[in-house]
């Protein structure tokens, strides 16, 4: 079994300082995490248990519930000063659930990105109608609903079939490598549940409400 607290030890010690919108750096004996934005920001609220990132995680500015935890609207205004690289580990599976757990898998070869008409595939229920999602709107809405600066962090690493890859968002978006120096690059593999819902949307809408 891979030691994920070792090889996280590793990357911190190698430069990496950030996840997605999380500044990590050390603090005298510890660690302390931040959104990347509050650097030297002195009315930030300060946690001290690792546990504590499920509720930073969970909403946004407004207070409202964040479905999507690789959205980019991480609250700000807060400080997780942690004891060890343990806890800052385990705090940042709450931030973004298992993404450094993918990473190591897409360094080592172990990750098998799924396209998009695969993953459509299985839907069953109402979610069945997604498979008479159109190239055109399956465009369409992952140019809209992925976009790094509104909607999604993740680098997509799937296509939506073997021959038509995803026109409708930059180059970057599907470059692990394009991560700035010392950033974990968050990495999507397969279409999430969001989007599926999204293409059932799109489907019923465009199809005059038919299931």
């Amino acid at each position: 079994m891979r030691d994920t607290t070792r090889e996280f030890a590793a990357w911190l010690e190698a430069g990496g300082h950030r996840v997605g919108q999380v500044e990590i750096q050390r603090v005298g004996e510890g660690w302390e995490l931040r959104h990347l934005d509050d650097a030297g920001r002195a009315d930030a609220e300060t946690f001290t248990r690792w546990q504590d990132a499920r509720a930073i995680a969970n909403a946004d500015d407004a207070g409202a519930f964040r479905p999507l935890k690789t959205a980019p609207n991480l609250r700000h205004g807060w400080r997780l000063v942690l004891r060890d690289i343990g806890e800052v580990r385990r705090a940042l599976d709450f931030f973004y659930p298992a993404m450094f757990g993918v990473w190591l898998a897409h360094r080592s070869g172990q990750l098998a990105p799924v396209e998009l008409r695969g993953t459509l595939a299985r839907q069953t229920g109402m979610y069945r109608i997604t498979q008479k999602l159109t190239d055109d709107q399956a465009q369409r809405l992952v140019g809209n609903q992925c976009r790094s600066d509104s909607g999604c962090l993740k680098i997509i690493l799937w296509r939506i079939s073997s021959g038509v890859p995803i026109a409708t968002l930059p180059a970057e978006k599907f470059r692990a490598e394009s991560a700035a120096p010392g950033c974990l690059p968050l990495l999507c593999h397969e279409a999430c549940n969001i989007l599926i819902a999204g293409a059932r949307k799109i489907v019923k809408s465009e199809a005059g409400g038919a299931a």
